[in-house]
């Protein structure tokens, strides 16, 4: 048997496609503050952070303010979820990627995603891949990213070591977290950071799609 690895997933933006609907609801929130509202690429921006630090940075307001603000995107998302219209889409081959991961007899799949728990678990069960991740880490138990914590904290969850985890995201945060844990790190062109950020953030390789994840992944770890 192949020596273990940890495929570690960022959620939106890399797995589902959430974009608008977190622009929207973004847009609701700063207007609810008497705030102008940024823009979909302004918002985007800030996708991969834990929502009271994205607010911060997105509003350049102190700490109390940001968590205000966050706690009003959730009423947001929450009475969209409540009229059953809407949900985040899964990106083109990302449920076959990750199903051929899974077959792979030396792989263990996680999350570490800025998301909160509740929504990382409801997507998950929307698109029947509760059971194809070990690992769930998001910032309701950790720092927001760039932070190693998400990796640090999924390696210690399941035994294996940094250095044999790769971080999978759309965003230079995914990559800061990876690179801080000591693991290696994909860029995926497909979300809401251009490629020459990624590369300028140091990933380790950069896919155009998903039909060459899977080779990628056995590249970087060797």
């Amino acid at each position: 048997m192949s020596e273990p690895r940890l495929i570690m997933f960022d959620m939106d933006g890399t797995l589902i496609d959430s974009g608008s609907i977190i622009a929207e609801h973004m847009a609701s929130t700063f207007l609810s503050h008497g705030l102008e509202a940024p823009t979909r690429e302004m918002s985007n921006s800030v996708i991969g952070l834990s929502l009271e630090v994205a607010m911060m940075n997105l509003a350049k307001c102190d700490a109390e303010t940001g968590a205000a603000m966050a706690e009003t995107y959730r009423g947001h998302y929450r009475a969209m979820l409540a009229e059953g219209e809407r949900h985040e889409p899964l990106y083109a081959g990302a449920m076959e990627a990750v199903l051929r991961l899974k077959a792979h007899e030396a792989s263990l799949l996680g999350i570490a995603t800025g998301k909160g728990l509740y929504g990382v678990s409801r997507i998950l069960a929307l698109h029947g891949m509760t059971d194809h991740f070990v690992t769930l880490q998001t910032p309701d138990h950790n720092p927001s990213k760039p932070h190693p914590g998400m990796i640090l904290r999924a390696c210690e969850e399941t035994g294996i070591h940094p250095g044999r985890t790769v971080m999978i995201g759309d965003t230079t945060f995914d990559i800061g977290l990876g690179r801080a844990a000591g693991a290696k790190t994909i860029g995926v062109t497909w979300g809401y950071h251009h490629r020459v950020a990624l590369e300028e953030a140091g990933a380790d390789m950069i896919v155009t799609n998903y039909d060459d994840l899977n080779e990628t992944i056995d590249e970087v770890l060797g």
